[in-house]
């Protein structure tokens, strides 16, 4: 009897991971499923709905015929994800925690124990692909072909040694599809709901959950010309571009005539931390928010070295579409490697600790956390304390 490579996939308990095994069972794969739970704390409050994942994934197993194992990566997942998290809330950035889960505990605690089970490849439902490249002998990160539901964004710091144990099956497929072939082979979870919450928070209320783990020191909301028109609860709660949750309603621009400006939205400009302030400005278009130019570090290349000096195109926040823009190299201040982006149109809102993401074409090449973002010319000097 002929060997069938081991594949163990990463049940969610979503339909898209369930579709995963179901498709590498009937490519010929042996399958086992594994079950990660990622997050104790307030595991019985009503946001946290881990218990359901796994009765679902348990479910999937049954009908699909596969072995699952329930792994836990909490106390990992508290020591590399989680307390990154708060340092950088705390430091007043936005970081993105799927980004981080993604490179330390679904493709590395994951892939090792996965590694140990006898496994040749492992497999998420992420929509991505992985592809080699002949050429170079490199394993290349794709976008996933339904563009609604691409995540390369998330998976962009994988290196080689990740890529080339992974597969994403439904990276080939729009979600229509998916969700029909889930439907057609009697899945329990064909109909479920997408997860949208961040991966250990769930769909709880975001500052209500920060508010345990970040003190909070209050202080001004100013306007473009100084005024104090409001108070703040922390900088660490807001994130440039926020609109909603200012408190700040219709206040009329200065010098304003009668009926003018009281409605025109407010929007997080900037947070300066070392004077504690808010800045706010209104108007979507508002030039604060708009930076032709970004700083990264912390960078991350998926083929391990740097992609050459040039025109490509980035993302600085997940579901924006593709802004073409040129590389160049950085060195940091502390030696480290970093890299800055040139935009052909100023982009809206870029944001410290979130990351700026580099394509070429299809291929994501990787990126880095967006350290500081320059302004268009009407913002003021003191934005360098960003």
């Amino acid at each position: 009897m002929s060997h069938l490579p081991r594949v163990v996939v990463g049940l969610s308990g979503g339909v898209d991971s369930a579709v995963t095994a179901h498709l590498l069972k009937q490519q010929g794969y042996e399958v086992i499923g594994i079950f990660m739970k990622n997050w104790e704390d307030d595991d019985d409050s009503e946001y946290c709905s881990s218990n359901i994942d796994f009765v679902d994934a348990a479910a999937v197993a049954d009908v699909l015929g596969i072995e699952i194992e329930h792994v836990n990566f909490a106390a990992d997942y508290k020591d590399r994800v989680f307390s990154e998290f708060v340092r950088e809330y705390q430091a007043g950035r936005t970081p993105n925690p799927d980004i981080l889960c993604n490179a330390e505990i679904k493709f590395k605690s994951f892939l090792d124990h996965a590694m140990r089970l006898g496994a040749e490849k492992i497999a998420t439902g992420h929509y991505a692909r992985v592809r080699l490249n002949e050429a170079t002998g490199r394993h290349e990160l794709l976008k996933g072909l339904d563009p609604s539901k691409d995540q390369s964004y998330f998976l962009h710091r994988l290196n080689q040694a990740q890529l080339s144990k992974t597969l994403f099956p439904v990276g080939e497929l729009h979600k229509t599809e998916v969700r029909r072939i889930a439907e057609e082979i009697g899945l329990p979870n064909a109909r479920k709901k997408d997860s949208t919450g961040i991966c250990f928070i769930g769909e709880r209320p975001f500052r209500e959950f920060l508010n345990r783990y970040i003190s909070k020191e209050p202080g001004p909301i100013k306007d473009p010309s100084g005024r104090t028109i409001g108070k703040h609860v922390g900088l660490s709660f807001y994130t440039l571009g926020q609109r909603q949750g200012l408190g700040i309603g219709g206040i009329k621009a200065k010098g304003a005539q009668k009926g003018v400006g009281e409605h025109t939205p407010w929007f997080v400009a900037r947070k300066d931390i070392p004077n504690n302030t808010l800045w706010v400005v209104q108007g979507h278009e508002h030039p604060w928010l708009l930076s032709p130019q970004l700083q990264a570090t912390d960078v991350s290349w998926c083929a391990g070295m740097a992609p050459a000096p040039g025109a490509y195109a980035a993302k600085t926040r997940y579901r924006q579409t593709d802004a073409p823009c040129s590389l160049q190299a950085l060195n940091m201040a502390d030696g480290s490697a970093g890299f800055e982006l040139t935009f052909s149109d100023p982009q809206w809102a870029v944001t410290p600790g979130q990351s700026a993401v580099l394509y070429d074409g299809e291929v994501c090449l990787g990126g880095g956390v967006i350290q500081s973002a320059s302004a268009c010319p009407q913002r003021p000097t003191v934005d360098s304390a960003l």
